[in-house]
């Protein structure tokens, strides 16, 4: 383990970050708030911190080598996380504990949505805009993380289908240089970015609303500058903007750049994973309208079409955007929505879940074994598209999945010792390591009225849904720390 090595990089990481307390700074002053002082204190505190770590081993140049990888990979949102609740914690006009301002920053930074902050529509325009900045900056993060690190350093299984797939997606680098991928994927998620705020503005938000919402809207983040969501406009015209820009955040963005690159949507189509992904969302969306209208729920059919497609694109998407309190819903509806963000969207997208193309080769695997038992004998590939998959992937796969379960049972299990009820442990767990948000139950609202205990237990899934938990998890293990 190369300590001054990642020494240094916090350093630089800390800086860095420090000079994004500025923007909202701006918007306070613009808007003549007194919020403007707390970014600018935690702007400079930070400047500070990051200095005094980074100028003991400024001259250290060594190459990181793959341990040095998984400790700065969890180091990028974890100290960021706890540091981005710096101007909440400093701001008058939050009055928050240490535990709700990290709950809060950390859920932002990990495209999470959840929220322990009411009355948003009475906040300063600083800490709006800075809850929203939080999640497009870990969106981005996201994806350079899943094109460009985690290949290197193996992580997941998902790199391993990648790697074994022919044609437009096999090579997740895109370019021969990871700077190179980086830069291409910013322009990509730029553009985005500028288009859905463009969108935005044109369909009636106005500009602050529109540029606060293509923030959490292309991330998939899902924070809004309203307590009502998207669904304090009360526009279709928004919604159909949310749910465009929703979908393009839930594709792979390696696909993303091949279509740009070659002019082309037929990269889209090719992609075995996008079609289950699109299979997926129109399906659930066809059952949540079909359920609401034959229970009568919503008043007339543009609104039942309205409500059902929206939450089932942005909940299925983890992005978590409400028009409704879809928790309320009747039947099963609350509990199928929950269920499809386990699955989530597309891998190296911005949403969070299982993914797509992982659900995909378990239910692969799973008609594999039932052909077996009819023939025991036989030699069944598994495959996606035309492509057949060593045993090595499909075997990381079922890594990952039982990983996910053990780590979704132990901590559903602390958040009910701690005195949460069923319903809402499962669904605030369910919303936390899929990065999701919005939960059923006492969490259906928001997360302020839960305790601290959960609130931390919370963090540490929406950091290992982030990180598709073995980058967590390995640094747990023995083997990892010896020599």
């Amino acid at each position: 383990m190369q300590l001054t090595v990642i020494q240094r990089i916090l350093g630089l990481l800390i800086m860095l970050f420090s000079v994004t307390m500025l923007p909202p700074a701006a918007v306070g002053f613009y808007y003549g708030e007194q919020s403007m002082w707390p970014f600018l204190e935690a702007f400079a505190i930070l400047l500070l911190t990051g200095l005094i770590i980074w100028a003991p081993v400024y001259r250290v140049r060594r190459e990181l080598r793959l341990r040095d990888g998984f400790v700065v990979v969890l180091m990028f949102w974890l100290v960021l996380g706890v540091f981005g609740a710096l101007p909440l914690y400093l701001d008058k006009a939050l009055h928050i504990s240490v535990t709700d301002a990290v709950f809060e920053s950390m859920s932002g930074l990990t495209t999470t949505g959840a929220t322990v902050i009411t009355a948003l529509d009475d906040l300063p325009r600083a800490i709006l805009i800075y809850r929203q900045q939080l999640q497009w900056m870990g969106g981005m993060g996201i994806i350079v993380l899943a094109v460009a690190i985690l290949p290197m350093l193996g992580v997941g299984g998902m790199q391993l289908y990648r790697a074994e797939m022919p044609g437009p997606v096999k090579d997740t680098k895109l370019t021969p240089r990871i700077t190179e991928t980086a830069k291409a994927l910013w322009y990509l998620y730029l553009g985005f970015t500028v288009a859905c705020a463009l969108a935005y503005w044109a369909v009636g938000m106005e500009p602050f609303d529109a540029i606060a919402h293509s923030f959490s809207t292309v991330s998939l983040g899902g924070f809004s500058t309203h307590d009502a969501s998207i669904g304090y406009y009360d526009s279709a015209a928004v919604e159909a903007v949310a749910i465009t820009f929703i979908l393009l955040g839930g594709v792979n963005f390696a696909l993303h750049f091949l279509t740009w690159r070659g002019l082309s949507v037929r990269h889209y189509w090719q992609d075995a994973e996008f079609r289950t992904y699109v299979l997926i969302i129109s399906t659930v969306a066809a059952v949540s309208v079909g359920y609401l209208y034959y229970t009568a729920t919503t008043e007339g059919w543009s609104e039942t079409l309205r409500q059902g497609i929206f939450q089932a694109v942005s909940i299925g998407t983890t992005t978590g955007f409400t028009t409704t309190d879809f928790y309320n819903w009747p039947g099963f509806l609350p509990v199928l929505l929950i269920f499809t963000s386990f699955i989530g969207a597309c891998a190296a997208s911005t949403g969070g879940g299982i993914k797509v193309i992982r659900f995909l080769l378990l239910f692969k695997q799973g008609q594999r074994e039932v052909v077996r038992l009819v023939h025991p004998n036989a030699e069944i590939a598994v495959k996606v598209g035309r492509s057949a998959l060593s045993d090595r992937v499909v075997e990381a796969v079922w890594g990952f999945f039982s990983a996910y379960v053990a780590v979704f049972a132990v901590i559903m299990l602390l958040l009910m010792a701690s005195g949460l009820d069923q319903v809402t442990a499962f669904s605030a767990v369910a919303a936390s390591l899929n990065n999701l948000g919005p939960g059923l139950g006492d969490v259906g609202p928001h997360y302020a009225d839960i305790n601290d205990f959960a609130k931390w237990m919370l963090c540490i899934a929406m950091l290992m849904g982030r990180l598709e938990i073995f980058t967590v998890l390995v640094l747990l293990t023995p083997a990892f720390w010896r020599k």
